[in-house]
């Protein structure tokens, strides 16, 4: 990938351009962005750009053979490390290097993708992948060898707050010293995940969302969108260029999480009182209770966003709205006086603390029955 591929962040690719034809290269980068602003992208076309010994601020003049081995990302001084689980191909000890064929096609179908997107590739969607201490021996491995075309190696590990404890430790020592010509570029959402140690020996590089005139520009190329029809998807991404991309193909599984949703918040608005709305709540927990704890993480940040949407539409603050509901009989602006400055704190901690228990294993349906019975007092409160 080259870095005209990799949608807007011009001041990024200039700063990692210059820091290669100057010569100073951090060993170990850590790139910080949202969902589909380019961080892997970006990570691709840096990398292409070292190896390849491209000049002049774009890739062109270098290695071609050598740029050729990037488009398939079959370069041998190129590695990657990602989350994984074990599904019906990989029954035990599973690692990156058991899933390129997988990853390759994500990259060539969804550059911008997310860890959801690679879940559902693997069909691991009811399992939480990590990188784990059998990943953290294999990079070991695979970078204790000299590179194949005697110039730099280059280690990108995708979606790194999933890297578990043991293999964080056991790769501490190669990040902080790696052999000569070695760079590594970490890749993650949330920095804080990311043990300090770890984080401290990374130069960050912070990625903002991508702007709606980027996006626009992109999918009216991309996929031959009229301008108008380009303009309103932009503004509904809020920043995601995957998010983009999943509204053009009417492919975004927020229109099932929006359905899920918009019941939840009627039957505890109802469930006051009413024992048959209580009856309701129970049975949406059973159901989302049966998906992937992924699904259920993702329908909880997607629950997140709405009610943040929602309060800024009650606080007056339309520019900042980009929701569009798709459901007939659901208006947002009536539903957003039901969330205010009384009660948004507590429905995001109360949010967030769901994640946080499903992301350890708890009891799907019990953390969705307590949510959504705390969810109908909360919507009672009154503003202040």
């Amino acid at each position: 990938m080259q870095f005209r591929e990799v949608l807007g962040q011009e001041h990024l690719k200039n700063h990692l351009v210059q820091s290669i034809e100057n010569g100073r290269i951090p060993h170990a980068q850590l790139f910080v962005g949202p969902e589909g602003c380019g961080t892997l992208p970006m990570s691709i076309a840096y990398a292409q750009y070292l190896l390849c010994q491209n000049v002049e601020g774009e890739n062109t003049g270098g290695n071609e053979s050598c740029n050729l081995k990037f488009n398939n990302l079959s370069h041998p001084d190129l590695h990657f490390a990602f989350p994984v689980a074990a599904n019906d191909k990989v029954k035990k000890h599973p690692v990156s290097n058991h899933f390129m064929e997988e990853w390759r096609e994500l990259l060539k179908e969804q550059p911008y993708g997310n860890l959801f997107d690679w879940y559902k590739k693997l069909h691991i969607e009811n399992k939480q992948g990590q990188i784990g201490v059998d990943e953290a021996l294999e990079i070991v491995k695979s970078l204790s060898l000299k590179s194949y075309e005697g110039g730099y190696k280059v280690m990108i590990i995708w979606m790194a707050e999933k890297m578990n404890d043991a293999a964080a430790n056991k790769l501490l020592k190669l990040i902080e010293e790696p052999p000569n010509k070695t760079v590594f570029i970490l890749i993650a959402e949330d920095e804080g995940q990311i043990i300090n140690t770890i984080r401290s020996r990374c130069q960050v590089l912070h990625f903002p969302p991508l702007s709606e005139n980027t996006i626009t520009e992109a999918l009216v190329k991309n996929y031959d969108l009229k301008e108008e029809v380009a303009i309103k998807i932009a503004h509904q991404a809020d920043g995601n260029y995957n998010k983009a991309c999943d509204l053009v193909y009417q492919d975004s599984e927020d229109t099932q999480f929006e359905t899920w949703f918009i019941f939840w918040v009627r039957s505890a608005f109802r469930a006051k009182g009413n024992k048959s709305a209580i009856h309701d709540l129970i049975s949406w927990s059973e159901e989302i209770a049966k998906t992937g704890r992924e699904t259920q993480k993702q329908f909880l940040h997607f629950c997140l966003g709405f009610f943040r949407q929602a309060m800024l539409m009650n606080f007056k603050a339309q520019e900042l709205v980009y929701l569009e509901t798709q459901t007939k009989g659901f208006d947002l602006s009536k539903f957003a006086p039901f969330v205010h400055e009384n009660n948004i704190l507590d429905i995001s901690n109360e949010l967030q603390d769901a994640i946080y228990h499903i992301e350890r294993n708890g009891n799907a349906k019990i953390i969705l029955t307590d949510l959504s019975i705390k969810l109908t007092r909360l919507l009672h409160k009154k503003p202040g």
